[in-house]
């Protein structure tokens, strides 16, 4: 799989993505990433990737054209004009990062790791050029209810959950389907009301509770279920406390799913 980042600040990702599963991944050859310098689109001695909106306002919105020029200097093709849009090469994206996108989810991630490839163009400044949203993207992403100075770091952020689900990146690929947000599909001798409605609906809930060594930590002791060695039960207890976990923290999962 291919990612291309198009962004002003090029620099941003000689850390984020040399670490951990990312690395090893792109080691490995399962995953290809590219980074674009947008001002090398731009034709101006001051290299200008950005001008005030029309209309008046705050702040300064990043101009169509280095954006349109960097994705067709990617993809090797025109990306069209009012007369028409040429269609995107199946299992591409050109994915815009912005505070006024699509909440990111794990389903979200799951549908990008079907894909062959995704084009991340890093917002900046106030925003970008509707045209942008509207004619170039594919879809527009943000990461969630808060707003960042720009859109770097959503698309280390997505790189990483989606590079996660790929086949091989995982040294255990059942880790990623036992996680936050994994699809919990059967209920097992479930114990409450609740849990087995959630599980008969593939409700979306947070990981259940990890423990490692020592047993007794201070006084605070591993779940007798987890070192009993019965491994129906301990999927029962996992399943059980996933639920209470995702009432606790994040009771809106739930809520959301039954409407």
């Amino acid at each position: 799989m291919r990612f291309d980042l198009i962004t002003i600040f090029p620099e941003f990702f000689a850390g984020p993505l040399q670490h951990g599963i990312v690395r090893r991944a792109r080691e490995a050859g399962i995953i290809a990433i590219h980074v674009q310098d947008l001002r090398e689109f731009t034709k101006d001695r001051h290299r200008t990737v950005d001008d005030r909106p029309f209309g008046g306002g705050e702040g300064m919105v990043l101009k169509p054209e280095p954006l349109f020029e960097a994705v067709e200097s990617l993809l090797g093709h025109s990306v069209g004009d009012a007369s028409g849009k040429p269609q995107l090469a199946a299992n591409t994206a050109i994915v815009l990062l912005s505070a006024a996108g699509k909440r990111f989810t794990q389903e979200t991630a799951r549908r990008c790791a079907q894909l062959d490839r995704i084009v991340f163009l890093c917002g900046r400044y106030e925003g970008v050029d509707e045209r942008v949203a509207e004619h170039l993207a594919s879809e527009e992403i943000s990461i969630g209810d808060f707003v960042l100075s720009g859109g770097e770091l959503p698309a280390a952020l997505i790189i990483d959950a989606v590079t996660r689900l790929l086949p091989g990146a995982l040294g255990n690929q059942a880790s990623s389907q036992n996680e936050s947000f994994s699809l919990l599909e059967r209920a097992q001798n479930s114990q409450t009301a609740a849990l087995h409605k959630a599980l008969s609906h593939g409700q979306t809930m947070l990981d259940f509770p990890h423990y490692t060594r020592p047993a007794d930590f201070r006084g605070w002791k591993v779940p007798e279920v987890l070192i009993g060695g019965n491994h129906a039960e301990v999927a029962k207890w996992r399943q059980r406390m996933a639920m209470e976990k995702t009432l606790r923290n994040r009771p809106d999962l739930l809520q959301r799913e039954s409407q």
